[in-house]
């Protein structure tokens, strides 16, 4: 009772009377759901957010410089020989882990379900993305002569349903024994005016927390404490969107062990000045991703002496980290970006508000964030023809012809190298 009383001062204090006089209007059972998630819900870190959306980003370009990196094309045999051993010798004594965040669905595919199970049209018959990703691990595993423990991140959106097709699929023959399924994080949705957005359950409408929640969702789910267990030293994070993704890559990790870092990251050329991607930098000295929408278009143009753009290395969600990194990213918190977006929500009399534009903020980390958090990471300039083939839109650039195309073109090269 007590508890409850507690959270209606919270509810008064943080601006929330709307879900009091919800509170009022619901049946015990309702009544008990709703105040149980908000019991969960950190009021003062959703205002927080909130007063944040109020404040404009301001970025000063001499705080910004190049970052340096590494071409694989360019590095020479005896330093690809020598990272490709230090790389090795990890996967080979089993410290090695993957994990894929599998947490959203295909809507911008126009696909029902989660994007996992999106089947791309390769070689005729086609392969769903989980299956490609299973289909490169086991290849790994044969290569090396171990089973690389792999972890998946889902959401509370489509958890069962991933979970099923998985199962269904038998994993597409990977050993179910080390495949581990585990939640990302929600955060509330906030309209304009600081209030949380109700949903048709009658409870706080709530959103994934960004691919940057990935840190304390491994902690909380406790998948963190079971790498620690198996002896993981090196845990490799991709999306499960990439059909070309290299999720064990030995000259990236080698290169990581060489170079004494805890985190490190593939990278490829920047298209172009305009193209939609984050772009690695140094910030104040820390190594940083300036995201597309936050770089000044002067700098987006800047070129080197050699003609290449100044700030040109894209961060293709291609991410290593030691497990202790990992921890301490888990137990510290990301800077949250807010996404304005058009959310039905139930007003307090009960009734459905579909809005004909945006009404409220998403709030996202982004798992780049993390890397400011480091004095210094190690970045691989990799090629868009062989780790880059994202599966983002319907049609035109980063869709499922485009990503066939790099898919069946990539294999195709391998094959001749054999």
């Amino acid at each position: 009772m007590e508890k409850n009383e507690d959270i209606i001062k919270s509810l008064k204090m943080y601006n929330q009377e709307h879900i009091i006089k919800l509170l009022e209007k619901l049946d015990e059972q309702k009544k008990t759901d709703l105040l149980e998630q908000l019991n969960d819900i950190d009021f003062h870190q959703i205002m927080e957010l909130y007063e944040n959306t109020k404040k404009t980003i301001e970025i000063k370009e001499n705080k910004i410089e190049k970052i340096a990196y590494l071409d694989k094309a360019k590095l020479t045999k005896n330093e690809k020989e020598h990272f490709m051993e230090l790389g090795e010798q990890v996967i080979v004594s089993g410290k090695y882990a993957v994990v894929t965040m599998a947490g959203g669905q295909g809507t911008r595919l126009g696909h029902l379900g989660p994007k996992g199970t999106f089947k791309l049209d390769v070689y005729g018959k086609g392969k769903y993305l989980f299956e490609i990703l299973a289909e490169n691990l086991k290849e790994s595993n044969k290569k090396y002569n171990t089973i690389i423990p792999w972890y998946i991140m889902t959401s509370k959106e489509n958890h069962k349903e991933t979970k099923e097709f998985l199962e269904k699929n038998n994993f597409f023959g990977y050993d179910k024994n080390s495949v581990k399924l585990f939640r990302q994080g929600e955060l509330p949705l906030i309209d304009i005016h600081g209030k949380m957005l109700i949903g048709k359950n009658l409870k706080v409408k709530e959103a994934s927390d960004g691919n940057g929640g990935v840190f304390s969702s491994l902690r909380t789910t406790g998948m963190l404490a079971d790498m620690k267990q198996k002896g993981i030293k090196w845990i490799f994070i991709g999306s499960v969107d990439n059909a070309i993704l290299k999720m064990v890559d030995i000259t990236l990790l080698g290169m990581a062990i060489d170079r004494n870092v805890q985190v490190a990251s593939k990278s490829v050329i920047k298209a172009n000045p305009e193209e939609r991607v984050g772009v690695f930098c140094k910030m104040n000295g820390h190594p940083k991703v300036i995201e597309y929408t936050e770089l000044p278009e002067k700098m987006a143009e800047e070129v080197t002496n050699n003609g290449e753009l100044k700030f040109g290395e894209s961060h293709i969600m291609c991410n290593l980290f030691t497990i202790d990194a990992i921890e301490k990213i888990s137990k510290e918190p990301l800077i949250y970006h807010s996404a304005f977006k058009k959310n039905p929500y139930i007003d307090e009399n009960g009734k459905e508000v579909i809005p004909t534009e945006a009404n409220s903020y998403k709030f996202e980390a982004f798992i780049f964030d993390s890397f400011e958090l480091f004095d210094d990471i190690a970045i691989l300039r990799g090629k868009r023809e062989d780790d880059f083939a994202p599966v983002k839109n319907k049609d035109g650039v980063d869709s499922p012809k485009t990503a066939k195309e790099l898919y069946e073109k990539y294999w195709e090269r391998q094959k001749i190298k054999i």
